[in-house]
């Protein structure tokens, strides 16, 4: 597409850094919002490192979730919005309103600020944890029809932020929209190369595999995509026209991923690098007696056994999404995290 100019929200997000970086790249300019301009040089310095050579075409200004000061200024002039920002839990939470205010309230302010502003076009990231978690187990592929259950198994605060979220973002476009489009993109487990020395997204899941912190591997699966194809996606969304009020499931492949078969892929790619990677299993009496104590496996409980499907027929037909096979994600995670010294192989 030709040269415009991008707003991104959540500057020092995975996700968005990887969006701003191939924005960059492909010859836009981009604006991007952070909670604090404190944090400015450090996101410079992450995509410089990233292999950012026009940084000069990026704008840093300042704007929170909770607040409605600074958004008008963040939409003025630009061509078009993609908006990331939103809360990512990384321990326990006391209060959901933590999460889900910021995340619902926060996606309304971008939104009338886009609309107020006559931005054609706004690509909103949602997830999968929108679509496929809750139900009981199907046996069928998830398609952008569903949504996930709030109080369902299996679910979390996480979840019913982003299920939360993007409905009041449909519902917005519908009431008061007017002309403003907008699309979502759901991807699945996100995992890649690192934007800066933050470990994010599903690459969390990674780490305990690589350094040898699980001594085995739960009966889990998960559907995972490269980062790198999640921000094609989002740039893809922006200028498709019949993008305009879609949802897309952005994922490498239809069915879920056993752990052990990320493990298997990593010593198979990495070879001495991966000496850590277990080879074993964990029987499912164990995973649910550790659970009580252990977060990450309490909920995995819910889904011990089960092999999610996911569609991304939508995605590859209006999109022309062609990601990576997934065992190039998971490798290139582990490699960019053993590169930068943030996890123990030795």
């Amino acid at each position: 597409m030709a040269s415009q100019n991008i707003l991104v929200t959540g500057g020092t997000g995975y996700i968005a850094g990887h969006i701003i970086l191939q924005l960059l790249d492909s010859g836009h300019s981009v604006r991007t919002t952070l909670r604090d301009l404190g944090s400015e040089a450090a996101v410079r310095t992450a995509l410089r490192e990233a292999g950012a050579e026009h940084d000069d075409r990026l704008e840093v200004v300042e704007a929170d979730l909770l607040s409605d000061a600074g958004w008008s200024e963040a939409v003025s002039g630009v061509d078009a919005v993609i908006h990331v920002a939103s809360p990512v839990p990384a321990g326990p939470i006391a209060h959901e309103d933590d999460v889900i205010v910021p995340a619902r309230e926060g996606t309304l302010r971008v939104l009338r600020a886009a609309r107020d502003a006559g931005v054609p076009r706004v690509v909103q990231t949602s997830a999968f944890h929108a679509v496929g978690f809750g139900h009981p187990p199907l046996d069928r592929a998830f398609t952008e029809d569903d949504w996930s259950v709030l109080d369902g198994p299996g679910m979390d605060i996480y979840g019913r932020s982003k299920v939360l979220a993007e409905r009041a973002a449909w519902d917005f476009v519908v009431s008061e929209g007017g002309a403003l489009q907008l699309t979502t993109i759901l991807p699945v487990a996100v995992v890649g190369p690192l934007i800066g020395s933050r470990i994010s997204g599903a690459n969390n899941l990674i780490v305990p595999i690589i350094s040898g912190q699980l001594p085995g591997y739960p009966d889990f699966a998960a559907p995972f995509v490269d980062v790198r194809d999640v921000a094609e996606a989002h740039i893809a969304a922006l200028t498709t026209p019949d993008a305009a009020g879609e949802r897309f499931l952005i994922s490498a492949q239809s069915a879920s991923v056993p752990l052990a078969e990320v493990g298997a892929a990593l010593r198979d790619r990495l070879g001495d690098r991966a000496r850590k990677v277990p080879t074993g299993s964990i029987p499912d009496a164990e995973v649910r007696a550790a659970a009580g104590s252990a977060p990450a496996l309490r909920l995995m409980v819910a889904e011990l056994g089960y092999r999610k499907q996911v569609s991304t027929e939508k995605a590859r037909r209006v999109l022309g999404f062609s990601p990576r096979p997934w065992q190039d994600a998971v490798v290139a995670a582990a490699d960019s995290m053993i590169s930068q010294g943030l996890v123990d192989i030795d």
